[in-house]
């Protein structure tokens, strides 16, 4: 698992490889990975944008945004959490994802929590010792 606080909203990722929806004859890998947004602070926050960087092995990187997650703008009142699980395709082996929510207070004051880069493995990773 990977975790990363900021502003007193902790962001972890537990990234999971798809083996029965991937196609590696076809260089089709899939993962779902599980966020949970822990409220640490004192302050009620909704969950406005999401912004994700997903990077595949050649470096080559894709860029997503939209509102929300899962078709939702969560209300993370303190103390409370919100989790969802998603996916993403990658056409090599491997890569990285990593990215930020752009959350806002009940004041209206905007603030950008960071998720922690974290690793895309699949069993196809030819590994090297140097």
């Amino acid at each position: 698992m990977y975790t990363k606080t900021t502003k007193n909203i902790n962001i972890t990722v537990n990234p999971f490889y798809l083996e029965d929806e991937s196609s590696p004859n076809d260089q089709q890998y899939l993962w779902a990975y599980q966020v949970t947004i822990n409220n640490l602070g004192s302050e009620t926050v909704k969950l406005k944008n999401r912004f994700w960087e997903i990077i595949n092995s050649n470096g080559i990187t894709q860029e997503v945004s939209g509102k929300g997650v899962i078709g939702k703008q969560p209300i993370i009142k303190p103390g409370e959490k919100f989790e969802y699980t998603s996916g993403t395709p990658l056409n090599t082996p491997s890569g990285f994802m990593k990215g930020h929510y752009e959350m806002e207070t009940s004041q209206g004051n905007k603030f950008d929590v960071l998720i922690p880069l974290f690793s895309l493995d699949s069993p196809f990773i030819s590994k090297k010792i140097n």
